[in-house]
């Protein structure tokens, strides 16, 4: 599928690094699955996610061919989301459902349990968000959080997410069914650089 954005940027063979001040988002590759594995093993992190905790590091390895096939698709941007100090994934960030006709993608993000209350992932989302609507001329940006989620919700409510409705009973994960609350962030309403 075509993409209407600069060309040369994203057919290059690699995902385009994002800087922020303290973090890094880059592309992901092999010497990544055991912190791919720590972050996606971990129960509070997965707690409200639409899959459950991954059990083996085969799980990491899957994940990380995924996102390498999504990618050359132009389907799925994930990134790690790393410390600049020490280079280490901490977390990943992720824009999927990309749609071309309509300028429109999803949003998802993961960040390892001992690294929240840090700020590191609005963090990691401002330059996301800035890059998706500034770089890849995104008109729309989407996100679906459980709504019982509510760290996650004041997060994207605070980088201009606007909640536009819930879809009951969406995902069954592990014998649990859970809601969905759908947000929205337009190019117009993003406050570049907050």
């Amino acid at each position: 599928m075509a993409f209407w954005y600069n060309r040369a940027m994203i057919d290059a063979q690699f995902l385009p690094t994002i800087t922020a001040n303290r973090l890094t988002l880059r592309a992901l590759d092999e010497r990544d699955i055991p912190a791919l594995f720590t972050i996606f093993s971990q129960a509070e992190v997965m707690r409200y996610w639409s899959s459950p905790p991954m059990r083996e590091l085969a799980d990491a390895e899957a994940l990380l061919q995924d996102i390498g096939a999504g990618f050359q698709q132009k389907t799925l941007f994930q990134w790690g989301v790393a410390l600049t100090s020490t280079h280490q994934v901490i977390g990943t960030c992720t824009l999927f459902h990309l749609d071309s006709k309509n300028r429109r993608a999803e949003i998802g993000y993961a960040l390892a349990r001992e690294q929240w209350g840090k700020g590191i992932m609005q963090e990691a989302l401002t330059a996301l968000v800035d890059f998706a609507f500034n770089s890849l001329d995104l008109h729309r940006i989407e996100a679906d959080v459980d709504p019982r989620n509510h760290k996650s919700l004041r997060l994207l409510e605070r980088l201009g997410f606007i909640k536009e409705g819930l879809l009951r009973e969406r995902w069954l994960v592990g014998g649990e069914v859970q809601d969905s609350m759908m947000l929205g962030l337009l190019r117009r309403e993003w406050k570049s650089g907050q």
